[in-house]
């Protein structure tokens, strides 16, 4: 007997419903494997971590505190046993060993005027980066895009590394690193999640931790440069390091493509079409097919084109907001960002404090940052997030506490920093990749942006901490140590990511976790079971 269609078993019916397919397979569809030419697209984009890093640790060299000694025009200051400050001694009765400009410090006479003077034109970089990352983090998910973002970001932030060259006093020139920390702060945030977007799902952590590898040559470039200008003026190394980045900034114009992804999450569709024949032309492929497979997809936010339009700039703060386990997870993660980022920006900044010699301290803290790149390359995809953020920053925390008991200028106190700046540089690379895998697509530009300013909010606190800590180490390591190894166990509120595909919606997101936490309760069910069964046949027995 033929069975009706209103007869039929539901399991059996439910069988043959067909799941909207999801964005990435709609992508990796259409454009096949990922090519050279897009592979090579995707980490010409991550090069711009490269003037980033220039633009966060420049201050190390133009802002240091350079050597000085002893005319012997006074007998309050002898060239034999000269004292530990020159500030209380009088005009003439000491000189810096290199020219005035060679560093801002010297240049504007800022020796003796305080910690707050000194660390200001670092605290204002910092500021501004946090206060950009407030304000622009969510136009890259909203009104403008991955790309036009990126560019705004890296043409201000080029420009005012060019104007800080002709700053006329101390002022104008912190004016002028809040305006360039403003720029930059979209800079790293814009560039991981557009270069992990443009490629499919097998390259996509190697691509972020290309990010990270970048990272590390624009730190290594600055001792190079600080030693090639150590007698010229500081305003040299801001023309090098502007210039160029201008220059980048015109090349991605012509090259750069938006995010497919954030494409369809916005509902524009055409645009999306046109996008996924440029990759696929660059694999070698051509799209002959139609595009029903894309029509299909359940991508729209709010339900239209023009949804980024009626939400506005703080929509994604909104979709957030609403739900608690989107709140849980951001606090959680950017609690233990700013330990981490304190410590991370500090770091390079305080190495002056070890009594060994600048420009290798700098390039040592450079250096580290290259293995932590490499392992971060070879086990992303083999390491539990949670768990291993939190090892890093307990590790990162017991070793700057040891700066603290070590004397100044021996070797075991130079090994300590280098470890625990080595902890700190693999859990803050651990953490970008963890926070893009936190958040679904419609939200994740938005997400991974605050998380930066947490990271650079540890930054604004690390100058004044630094200077503080010239006079006693506790005020400089041992804060760090605390603040990072305590904030680190905040990762535990945090739900594990390892091996999950990435969500576009947070409906989506939802969804999975619902589907967790059945399949938790049918295997605490299972185990349950079992063990009931096990006790029947132990009585039994």
């Amino acid at each position: 007997m033929a069975i009706s269609a209103n007869t039929a078993p539901l399991l059996t019916s439910h069988k043959q419903v067909n799941k909207a397919p999801t964005i990435d397979d709609t992508i990796e569809n259409y454009i096949g494997s990922t090519g050279v030419m897009q592979l090579f697209k995707a980490i010409l984009l991550a090069f711009a971590w490269a003037f980033d890093a220039q633009q966060v640790f420049i201050s190390v060299f133009t802002d240091a505190e350079p050597q000085w000694h002893c005319t012997g025009a006074s007998p309050t200051c002898s060239p034999a046993a000269p004292p530990a400050s020159p500030c209380a001694l009088p005009a003439g009765a000491w000189a810096w060993d290199r020219a005035a400009d060679t560093t801002v410090v010297s240049e504007w006479a800022l020796k003796c005027a305080g910690p707050a003077l000194v660390s200001l034109p670092a605290s204002a970089f910092f500021a501004g980066c946090l206060a950009g990352g407030f304000l622009l983090t969510t136009l890259a998910d909203s009104l403008l895009g991955r790309r036009k973002m990126l560019l705004t970001s890296l043409v201000s932030m080029s420009v005012a590394g060019v104007l800080t060259a002709f700053a006329p006093n101390v002022w104008a020139y912190a004016a002028l690193r809040f305006v360039s920390g403003f720029g930059r702060s979209m800079v790293g945030t814009c560039t991981l999640v557009l270069s992990t977007e443009l490629v499919g799902k097998r390259w996509r952590d190697s691509v972020s931790v290309a990010g990270f590898f970048f990272f590390t040559v624009g730190f290594l470039s600055l001792p190079a440069l600080g030693y090639a200008f150590r007698e010229d003026s500081w305003r040299n190394m801001y023309l090098w390091m502007s210039v160029p980045s201008l220059c980048y900034s015109f090349l991605l114009f012509f090259l750069a493509q938006e995010s497919p992804r954030w494409l369809l999450v916005r509902g524009r569709k055409q645009d999306a079409m046109d996008t996924l024949q440029q990759i696929a032309a660059l694999n070698g492929n051509s799209i002959t097919s139609s595009f029903s497979m894309l029509h299909a997809c359940t991508m729209n936010v709010d339900g239209g084109e023009d949804a980024g339009a009626r939400g506005g700039a703080f929509a994604t703060m909104r979709e957030m907001w609403e739900r608690p386990w989107a709140l849980r997870r951001l606090a959680a993660i950017m609690t233990t960002s700013f330990g981490v980022g304190l410590v991370y920006y500090g770091m390079p900044l305080n190495v002056g404090s070890l009594g060994t010699n600048l420009y290798l301290s700098v390039t040592y803290n450079a250096l580290a940052e290259l293995p932590s790149s490499i392992l971060s390359l070879a086990f992303i995809g083999k390491v539990n997030r949670r768990t291993t953020v939190m090892a890093l920053t307990a590790a990162a925390g017991v070793f700057s506490l040891m700066c603290v008991a070590i004397p100044e200028g021996s070797a075991a106190r130079m090994a300590s920093e280098l470890l625990s700046f080595f902890a700190t540089i693999t859990a803050f690379n651990l953490i970008l990749i963890y926070s893009i895998e936190l958040f679904p697509t419609s939200v994740r530009n938005s997400a991974v942006g605050l998380v930066r300013q947490a990271l650079v909010l540890g930054g604004v606190a690390a100058p004044v901490l630094v200077a503080l800590g010239r006079e006693r180490s506790f005020w400089s390591f041992g804060v760090f140590g605390l603040c990072i190894g305590c904030l680190g166990l905040f990762a535990a509120c945090l739900p594990e990511t390892k091996g999950r595909s990435m969500s576009d919606t947070m409906e989506e997101e939802e969804d999975k976790q619902a589907a967790a936490a059945v399949a938790a309760a049918a295997t605490t069910c299972t185990g349950g079971a079992t063990d009931i069964a096990t006790k029947d046949n132990s009585d039994a027995v």
